[in-house]
């Protein structure tokens, strides 16, 4: 058994090390991460900002990611469902409020405040992001609208109007 548990240790450590990173991802990042993704596969690193370090990964064949800041703090974790995992609760919310939207990506954002269910939602030229809270409330609603002279994408929250 510790051979086993030897044997995972290396393991970890040439995943860490054989990461495309840019640059060092600080030791104490990289300790709690591995401590609360025991299960995690293929592991990159990147640099958000100048305090945040992201890692994408696999946990049974399904894409994460999860943020921490410099000091080792865990900020959030991401992951896609599929829509037969999407509680019914929040499934009514979005029949009522983005009725004939078409569920184009479907995640879970968690963090230490709780569970969201976040999607990208697509209706013809109009696209959204929502964010929904576990128990049905709409907490972010932002449309996307594409700008036609360069191609790049603008965000008008929503939110901010009501």
């Amino acid at each position: 058994m510790k051979n086993v548990l030897l044997v995972f240790a290396i393991a970890g450590i040439f995943t860490f090390s054989a990461c495309g990173q840019k640059e060092n991802v600080p030791e104490k990042v990289k300790t709690n991460f591995a401590q609360k993704f025991v299960n995690a596969k293929k592991v990159k690193w990147d640099k958000e900002n100048a305090k945040e370090w992201e890692a994408e990964f696999k946990i049974n064949g399904k894409d994460y990611s999860a943020n921490y800041t410099t000091d080792g703090t865990w900020k959030e974790t991401e992951y896609e469902i599929s829509k037969s995992e999407i509680p019914d609760v929040v499934k009514n919310t979005l029949d009522s409020e983005f009725a004939g939207y078409k569920i184009e990506v479907a995640e879970i954002s968690e963090t230490a405040d709780g569970k969201v269910y976040e999607f990208g939602l697509e209706k013809g030229k109009s696209d959204i992001e929502a964010a929904i809270s576990s128990d049905g409330k709409v907490i972010k609603k932002e449309e996307r609208k594409e700008d036609e002279e360069n191609g790049k994408e603008e965000k008008d929250n929503d939110e901010d109007n009501d």
